[in-house]
């Protein structure tokens, strides 16, 4: 069998050469062109709406009441994206129940904005995972009430069900920096960069060893963001737009029962692919 040979690093160069000179004249095209008609952004506002995948680094989930005191280690959670229909996606009435983005943005300067938004993700633990336990269970009533120490257990049904489904509601404020690739009669492309930081509200449906369901909203926590995005504009007005981010967030304050005793700790690191459409509109001019 013959192998494969490489090309030349000399003809690599010249393809990213090639490249830059045709985005350059592209760039400058765009720029300069008397069909260039585009507004300036400064004083405007934009709102967005779209739907997200996301996923979740392993953690570690700590549960701690007045008979238990338990971590389950490297605990593995995925997203539960709804199935596609047109009424649970475009029917005002059930538009929350997908994994959504919602944001509103203000432009304070021509290539900078500041914004809120909500992603709503959701936040599953994989039932019937083998995870290592450590601490202890007293007085439960089941199966489980004992001393852990570093051991290994399935976390079957009638163990936990852990789940932010209602979701995991990542409330933030983020600054975002806009660079200009093409903007050609009634077309704009564009880069968009941001960081933030915000706040989660949850609602986890959570079933504890033998205790009742407990599934209200509540203030578990916090995280921080970055974001990268490719904005698509037609006409000055509506936009496409497709985001990747990627952040931490930190939930201390878990509910788990009807008690305020009973709780659970968990952090961890997280990724959206974002698909949102949008508007952009001005109230003062």
């Amino acid at each position: 069998m013959k192998m494969k040979k490489f090309k030349p690093v000399h003809n690599v160069k010249r393809q990213v050469l090639c490249i830059g000179l045709v985005l350059s004249s592209l760039i400058g095209f765009s720029q300069t062109t008397p069909e260039n008609t585009q507004k300036s952004n400064q004083g405007s506002f934009y709102v967005y709406w779209g739907w997200n995948r996301g996923s979740f680094t392993n953690s570690d989930l700590q549960f701690s009441g007045a008979d238990y005191d338990f971590t389950l280690s490297d605990v593995v959670a995925k997203d539960r994206p709804s199935p596609f229909t047109l009424k649970r996606y475009f029917y005002p009435p059930k538009a929350t129940v997908p994994q959504y983005n919602f944001r509103v943005g203000y432009y304070f300067k021509e290539n900078w904005d500041l914004s809120f938004g909500v992603d709503h993700m959701k936040y599953v633990v994989t039932q019937d995972q083998v995870a290592t336990i450590d601490g202890f269970i007293n007085n439960s009533g089941t199966a489980y009430d004992g001393v852990y120490n570093n051991d290994q257990l399935t976390i079957a049904t009638d163990f936990l069900k852990f789940e932010h489904t209602d979701g995991l509601n990542y409330m933030n404020f983020e600054i975002r920096h806009t660079d200009q690739l093409l903007d050609y009669k009634n077309l704009n492309i564009s880069i968009k960069e941001g960081i933030g930081t915000g706040f989660v509200v949850t609602k986890t449906n959570t079933k504890l060893l033998n205790i009742d369901r407990y599934d209200k909203y509540h203030i578990t926590g916090y995280g921080f963001d970055a974001v990268l995005a490719l904005n698509l504009t037609f006409y000055e007005r509506f936009f496409i737009q497709t985001e990747g981010k990627g952040g931490f967030i930190h939930l201390p304050k878990v509910r788990t029962t009807a008690s305020k005793a009973d709780s659970a700790n968990h952090n961890f690191f997280f990724a959206q692919f974002n698909v949102v459409f949008g508007y952009n509109f001005s109230l003062f001019k």
